[in-house]
């Protein structure tokens, strides 16, 4: 008995998993390649990676302690208000430090600097992919990703970490203002509450966090960004899908990171 031809018209649930499997591996080798070339790759330059690290870290900085000063404020509000419930309203200070070094700080400060960075990366980049600007840097025998990607990278990796700190900080003393202004601590009391239950670990750990999410910014922004299509129209799905790419990682890279530190 002879089997029926397949019908042209009839989807293969089996062939397009397999298909949809292959091409999602392939990407992620594609972007695993990408990222050792950009960390390693030859041409570096001690001023482009200062320029970088001035627009990366030093230009962020605004927004992130913007961001992580109402954050511990708002957290100190909240946390007073849950501990009242059962009361425990004593424990504002310790919950708010430790929240911001070991999760808000590092979570926060990495979306907002993919918000900023990744977009301006991708934006930048995929401008000088469209212009040709790129096709030119080969023709002068320059290699583009260790002249593009590679400070950029790296810039993001050195300098997340920093503002993660002075967020964590400014977040620490948003939650003291708080504190002191309306929810009845002295400032000794709560400073050395915070400081007493906060470890070593926890600060390196956020910090360990924003090495890591500083490197998903930047490959994020670099990666769309010299894989930019064609126009205007090709710049802005490069830069929206950077953005979404890096905030996505963030969150996908700490659930990965919170359980290797603290399990």
């Amino acid at each position: 008995m002879t089997r029926p031809a397949p019908n042209p018209f009839r989807p293969d649930p089996v062939r397009a998993v397999g298909r949809a499997t292959l091409a999602l591996l392939r990407g992620i080798g594609a972007v695993a390649i990408f990222a050792a070339r950009g960390l390693a790759a030859p041409g570096f330059s001690p001023r482009l990676l200062a320029e970088q690290l001035l627009r990366i870290g030093w230009l962020s900085l605004p927004v992130v302690g913007l961001t992580a000063l109402f954050t511990g404020a708002a957290l100190a509000l909240q946390i007073n208000a849950g501990g009242e419930r059962f009361q425990a309203g004593d424990v504002v200070p310790a919950i708010v430090a430790i929240g911001m070094v070991r999760e808000l700080g590092p979570v926060l400060g990495g979306l907002m600097v993919a918000a900023r960075v990744a977009s301006s990366i991708a934006a930048e980049i995929g401008s000088m992919r469209v212009t040709e600007q790129i096709d030119a840097l080969v023709t002068l025998s320059t290699d583009p990703v260790g002249w593009l990607v590679r400070p950029r990278l790296w810039a993001a990796i050195l300098s997340v970490p920093v503002l993660v700190g002075v967020g964590d900080t400014i977040g620490i003393m948003g939650g003291w203002l708080i504190g002191t202004t309306t929810l009845g601590f002295t400032s000794q009391a709560y400073l050395a509450n915070s400081w007493a239950y906060l470890e070593t670990w926890d600060v390196l750990s956020g910090l360990l966090k924003g090495a890591a999410f500083g490197f998903i910014v930047a490959l994020a922004g670099c990666w769309f960004g010299m894989n930019a299509g064609r126009g205007a129209a090709g710049v802005g799905r490069a830069t929206t899908n950077a953005v979404v790419a890096a905030s996505v990682g963030i969150l996908a890279a700490n659930f990965v990171l919170t359980g290797l530190f603290f399990t």
